[in-house]
């Protein structure tokens, strides 16, 4: 399924002018933060959606060409939010990811008057707010929230490689891979680690 327009049409014809898709990335990751994205799509949007799927379905390169054309579209507003691995270990992942994704509605200059969550979420703001199991895969405005999102995040995690060198951030950005584990039972957890997650 390619991501369109419909969830937003709907709500424009509701009444809302200014919807905000939201999406996070790095919640299953071992190490880093946890980073969200709030991506709004104006109502004139003139935006080539052939090459816009969600992150997880494009290679490194494509987000990576894909980012500047979302970033500095005109018919789009964006917000980041982050999360730092010693406030994951402090409150929980779930809480943290909550955190984050409010923090990128409020990087949005002019608040949103509704929000789109990718998967079963919900935030602590007075907004009203639909869930959506998938909603990376099937609303455009939380497909490009996605992209963004997993282009900041594995930029963050490349510059963590040159201070951490030995635990290669930049092939795996902290997931459980077996070479991450690998450099886990060689090193031992670094700063950068989730202390409250299972490790190697």
């Amino acid at each position: 399924m390619k991501p369109n327009l419909k969830e937003e049409r709907k709500l424009w014809r509701m009444g809302y002018k200014k919807i905000a898709g939201v999406d996070e990335v790095g919640r299953g990751s071992t190490a880093g933060p946890v980073v969200a994205c709030a991506v709004v799509v104006k109502r004139c949007s003139r935006l080539n959606l052939e090459q816009i799927k969600d992150s997880k379905q494009l290679t490194a390169k494509q987000r990576e060409e894909l980012y500047p054309i979302l970033t500095r579209h005109p018919a789009i507003e964006w917000g980041i939010g982050r999360v730092s691995e010693k406030v994951i270990d402090r409150i929980n992942i779930l809480q943290a990811t909550r955190l984050a994704m409010k923090r990128a509605v409020e990087k949005i200059n002019r608040k949103p008057n509704f929000l789109i969550l990718d998967g079963r979420m919900t935030l602590d703001l007075a907004i009203p707010q639909k869930s959506i199991v998938k909603a990376d895969e099937k609303v455009l405005s939380c497909t490009c929230a996605s992209i963004i999102a997993k282009v900041t995040r594995d930029r963050m995690m490349q510059r963590y490689h040159k201070k951490y060198p030995l635990y290669f951030f930049n092939q795996h950005k902290g997931y459980p891979t077996k070479l991450h584990y690998k450099m886990l039972r060689k090193h031992g957890a670094c700063k950068l680690h989730r202390q409250s997650f299972r490790l190697a």
